[in-house]
């Protein structure tokens, strides 16, 4: 068994529905524990410092881009989001395993930056099924739709920096995946150093 959690970063084309499955596996899973962001934007209603988002300003998030404090940053609307390293570290030294809901320019970011990271991608079965589930949303027009698919594409031709490739076409099946690969990251030499190690020194004694 590992003794440290893994991190588990997902993401996916927009509407392939990558949202709900993080949602559902984390309802369901005690000993998953969602990232938490840093942001430079004002809290909404409800939100609170340190569980929905660590609230800091635009100054304390350029120091900690300059300190390498981040695993992955972007700005959406002249306001920053980011990672926290010191968060991730911190429930991963607790046996945790974290799982990290962001689009792909940020997941290549937190790879290069924490290389035992599982990259997860999911996409539904088909491009077909893809347009359909973004028209039957029937938020945006036509014009947008067709902006997201082109996206699609241009993500494809990075999807094979994933570890992991997940069909979402069935939410039940979809998670029990999910669950299944978490569970094998476990298993991955560079996530089960400390019992790798124990082994070593172990074996020294029949030397």
């Amino acid at each position: 068994m590992a003794e440290k959690g893994v991190l588990i970063v997902v993401s996916g084309f927009s509407g392939a529905g990558k949202g709900t499955i993080v949602k559902k596996i984390v309802s369901e899973s005690p000993e998953l524990s969602l990232s938490i962001s840093m942001t430079t934007r004002e809290p909404r209603e409800g939100e609170v410092d340190g569980k929905s988002y660590f609230f800091v300003s635009k100054e304390r998030f350029e120091e900690a881009i300059s300190n390498g404090e981040l695993l992955e940053f972007a700005t959406f609307v002249g306001n920053y989001y980011g990672t926290p390293r010191k968060y991730v570290e911190e429930m991963i030294s607790q046996g945790k395993d974290v799982i990290l809901e962001i689009e792909m320019q940020g997941a290549i970011q937190v790879k290069t930056r924490f290389p035992e990271a599982i990259l997860i991608f999911v996409t539904p079965p088909s491009a077909h099924e893809l347009k359909r589930r973004l028209t039957e949303r029937g938020t945006e027009d036509e014009a947008t739709i067709n902006k997201r698919m082109y996206r699609a594409y241009e993500e494809s031709e990075f999807i094979d920096r994933y570890d992991y490739l997940l069909v979402n076409d069935d939410l039940d099946k979809c998670v029990e995946e999910l669950h299944g690969l978490i569970e094998a990251s476990h298993h991955k030499p560079d996530c089960s150093s400390g019992l790798l190690k124990k082994i070593n020194e172990e074996l020294k004694e029949y030397i």
